[in-house]
């Protein structure tokens, strides 16, 4: 019994210390707070005024968590992203009960159902598609229309690089490097590499930070580089160049882009050597020439008619001058870090800008000879169904990989702190993320994703996905009836199309 009351003694004597320690802390920042003028609501209520700012912070991960519905969430909400993580945790991806998707809101888009649907017995393997035949030494065959999109070196941490190019491996689909550069983590993997040349030529430049012959040759000696993306512009920021955060620019990540340690590594808003449309064919030019690999370009759609005048060069100047393919961001595509203004009112979005590039290829007829690739929150086999019936050969997709990672959307890509080791080069953070384990999560997702793009082709009666059409998807109008996508964006053109 003496025992315990001492116990309970020196509690007492510690909770008073403590409550004590908080009472004169309290009182601190009470004095500080009515004291100061800075800040108003602090001023007027002091202390109190200091919970606002802490929860307003907590309120995003509250609301992910506890209070918004499945499919409220921007940019992703918690639907698609449980559907991610059981396509890469390779879990059984159906639902029971009915969809929660609402059909009714302006600009639903569905697939319609064949009476007939095509037989799994029938059903095709993706086609292989060979870009750069005829044009380049060295043409790219294309097994996957599913692959990783442009995430950069520097923008990821090592080991989620190296799980991506892993698992891209696996599933023999092609990854992008973004314009960070050629890593030892690309290469490492043995997935398939598109070489991102950015604004800032990264991995590719000379000492004034000039397109250099010698590192392209350098480049295109590794026999996992299969094409390079000349990038003209990014959907979450066009007229924006690369933004690398100081704290990131390790003297790894310095060397492999051929910028200085610890420094903000910020790329110009478009490239110095690129002011008109012939000056893009000069470059596309050049880097087939000396790389003989496929080249192609990515970009966000715009004013300034650039679809006519870059279709009316190449007819011009030839085939040979044309891109081997087109990349095409949406103005709703990621980033680590970018400016809201730009994030939020700049760009087309690909709704609008797919059809539009299709029917302009077609219009002049250049589909034939140069493939597109398209990019822009495409992360669920809907999304990707949806681009080709849209016209696309190819879906790449950044946040969906990052998703199959194991990322959180916890929205801390940009500082240096992110809580699942993805787009930090903290080593302790890193740590929690496995390559091999996370590769295979990789392989999944794209292997699901697959599967259940040729499961909607199948329902719409076609025995490829490739093979759907516009018809076979309607979308919700204004007056709340469905009409079809043919009629919206008609399957074929007669002539020129109308400018931007």
């Amino acid at each position: 019994m003496q025992a315990l009351y001492q116990i309970f003694s020196v509690f007492g004597v510690f909770f008073i210390v403590v409550m004590g320690v908080l009472f004169l802390w309290g009182m601190l920042l009470y004095i500080m707070d009515i004291s100061q003028h800075k800040h108003a609501i602090r001023h007027n209520y002091p202390l109190m005024g200091r919970f606002r700012s802490g929860f307003e912070y907590l309120g995003t991960f509250f609301r992910q968590y506890f209070f918004a519905m499945d499919r409220e969430e921007m940019p992703f909400n918690r639907a698609q992203r449980e559907w991610i993580y059981k396509a890469a945790q390779n879990e059984d991806t159906t639902s029971a009960f009915g969809s929660t998707r609402d059909l009714s809101p302006v600009g639903s888009i569905f697939f319609v159902n064949c009476p007939f649907p095509a037989l799994e017995s029938d059903a095709e393997d993706f086609q292989t598609i060979r870009l750069g035949e005829g044009y380049c030494e060295h043409p790219f065959d294309a097994t996957s229309p599913f692959n990783v999109s442009g995430m950069s070196y520097g923008a990821l941490s090592k080991v989620a690089v190296l799980a991506l190019s892993k698992g891209a491996k696996k599933a023999g689909c092609w990854m992008n490097t973004g314009e960070g550069g050629l890593s030892p983590y690309h290469l490492e993997g043995g997935a398939n590499l598109v070489f991102q040349i950015g604004t800032a030529k990264y991995g590719v430049r000379d000492n004034e930070g000039n397109l250099s012959d010698e590192k392209l040759r350098e480049v295109a000696a590794h026999e996992h580089v299969k094409m390079f993306e000349i990038k003209l512009s990014q959907g979450a920021k066009p007229g924006k160049g690369g933004m690398l955060p100081a704290a990131k620019v390790s003297a790894d990540i310095a060397k492999i882009r051929g910028i200085e340690v610890g420094q903000d590594s910020m790329s110009p808003n478009r490239h110095i050597d690129i002011d008109s449309v012939h000056d893009i064919l000069d470059m596309i030019v050049r880097i087939r020439q000396v790389t003989q690999k496929p080249v192609g370009i990515k970009l966000v759609l715009g004013g300034c008619n650039v679809l006519d005048g870059l279709c009316e060069a190449i007819q011009q100047r030839g085939l040979d001058a044309a891109p081997d393919f087109i990349t095409l961001d949406s103005a709703d595509g990621g980033t680590g870090a970018a400016p809201q203004a730009l994030m939020d009112y700049v760009g087309m979005p690909l709704s609008e800008s797919l059809p539009m590039l299709i029917d302009h290829l077609v219009g002049y007829g250049l589909r034939e000879r140069i493939k597109v690739v398209c990019s822009g929150k495409m992360i669920m086999p809907s999304d990707v169904a949806w681009a080709l019936a849209m016209g696309s050969d190819f879906v790449v997709s950044a946040r969906g990989f990052l998703f199959s990672l194991g990322c959180i959307q916890a929205l801390q890509c940009n500082k240096n702190t992110c809580p699942t080791g993805i787009t930090t080069h903290n080593p302790r953070l890193q740590a929690g993320l496995d390559p091999q384990d996370k590769s295979v999560r990789v392989a999944h997702y794209v292997d699901h994703i697959l599967h259940e793009v040729g499961v909607i082709a199948h329902s719409c009666g076609v025995r490829e996905p490739r093979c759907l059409k516009r018809h076979h998807m309607r979308r919700v109008d204004a007056n709340g009836r469905s009409i079809s996508m043919a009629s919206i964006f008609p399957d074929t053109m007669k002539g020129k199309p109308h400018g931007l």
